[in-house]
């Protein structure tokens, strides 16, 4: 298949998650032959930041305006098979109007920030990338969020068919290496700072840090304010490129996912550093949402904690323990949550819409 794609971006991973998702599905759809083209514009914030200029055999597209570059994506829908948006990308609405108005037989939208849509509409505030008739005219709406937010995808945004697609890693670009003294930990932490994040990031690590001063605390990730609350056994790593993230992974005892609000409440929704974290062989602590233990078994391949003494009860097990939950967790993620298993997961739900879509059209004529 030819897949033209419109995201928000693909290469600079500065303050979001999209980039590293789109980087191990893009090659491992091209693996499985496929053609990738996608078009991101070429904005400052991500330019500045940028940490990837090309990935072999993908056809990556950087411009400046829409006007500019309009007849070159109809050029590329022209021979398409998929046609996809995503959510966040700054030129949604006039890309799926091209889309939609294009002979591309698979029209698909992939909200890869599901809760922040629907508490988004949930609370009257208009949403930038999702279309004045919402999602009624796409053949297919894939949701980085499973469980009741798919229904909501119909019922608010008039989906006709979902399907979840999930994150995942890349066995080969996130795997166990040696590990480096400048990120040795305890425990630590890689994400963009979010304020919504801030109460669970300070149960869970700031205060364990304050009681356990003989270990060593690292949080890696950007925009950080001044005021953030450190302690002399908390270090810090401004941004950590996608490539610096096995070896931040394989020097710490265990590693920290907290959730934003949104998604723990909306739940299903797994952060592709689950997936990174387990493939490198680091124990996972984790706070709680609904459908976690859909993905790890907690207690056997993560550690789950609601509250500060449970972080402490975690840093105190012995290696022996946290070895095995780290063993467990990165088994299941090589057989269950790669790349390649993602890819073909959305061959699969492509083939459904389109076998779906021959039969109406046999049945009509």
């Amino acid at each position: 298949m030819k897949l033209v794609i419109f995201g928000l971006t693909i290469s600079s991973s500065w303050g979001n998650g999209h980039a590293t998702l789109w980087r191990s599905l893009c090659r491992a759809l091209m693996k499985r032959g496929h053609q990738v083209v996608f078009f991101e514009r070429n904005v400052p914030y991500y330019a500045n930041h940028r940490d990837l200029s090309e990935i072999p055999g993908m056809k990556l597209v950087l411009y400046a305006e829409w006007e500019k570059i309009m007849q070159t994506a109809k050029v590329e829908l022209s021979d398409a098979d998929v046609g996809m948006v995503t959510s966040y990308c700054p030129d949604s609405i006039p890309a799926c109007e091209l889309l939609l108005s294009s002979t591309v037989t698979l029209k698909t939208f992939y909200d890869l920030d599901t809760p922040v849509t629907l508490h988004a509409l949930k609370n009257g505030r208009e949403v930038s990338y999702i279309p004045p008739q919402g999602f009624a005219d796409f053949d297919l709406v894939l949701s980085y969020t499973g469980g009741s937010a798919l229904e909501e995808l119909k019922t608010r945004l008039r989906a006709r068919r979902v399907a979840p697609l999930y994150g995942c890693v890349d066995p080969e670009a996130h795997h166990r290496v040696p590990p480096v003294q400048t990120y040795r930990a305890d425990l630590s932490y890689i994400g963009t700072y979010a304020e919504d994040r801030q109460t669970s990031l300070h149960c869970l690590l700031i205060e364990p840090a304050r009681s356990l001063r003989n270990q060593r605390f690292v949080i890696a990730g950007a925009m950080y304010p001044e005021q953030f609350p450190w302690t002399d056994n908390i270090y810090f790593v401004h941004h950590l490129p996608p490539p610096e993230h096995p070896v931040f992974y394989s020097s710490s005892r265990i590693t920290l996912n907290v959730t934003r609000r949104a998604m723990a409440e909306m739940g299903f929704c797994p952060s592709g550093r689950l997936f990174e974290a387990a493939a490198c062989g680091t124990a996972i602590l984790s706070d709680w949402w609904s459908g976690l233990d859909q993905f790890f078994e907690p207690g056997s391949e993560i550690i789950v904690a609601n509250q500060t003494q449970d972080a402490i009860n975690a840093l105190e097990m012995s290696e022996e323990e946290i070895s095995r939950i780290a063993t467990a967790a990165q088994q299941r993620t090589l057989d269950q949550y790669t790349a390649n298993h993602r890819a073909r997961e959305l061959e699969a739900a492509l083939e459904s819409v389109l076998h779906y879509k021959t039969n109406v059209e046999f049945t009509e004529a």
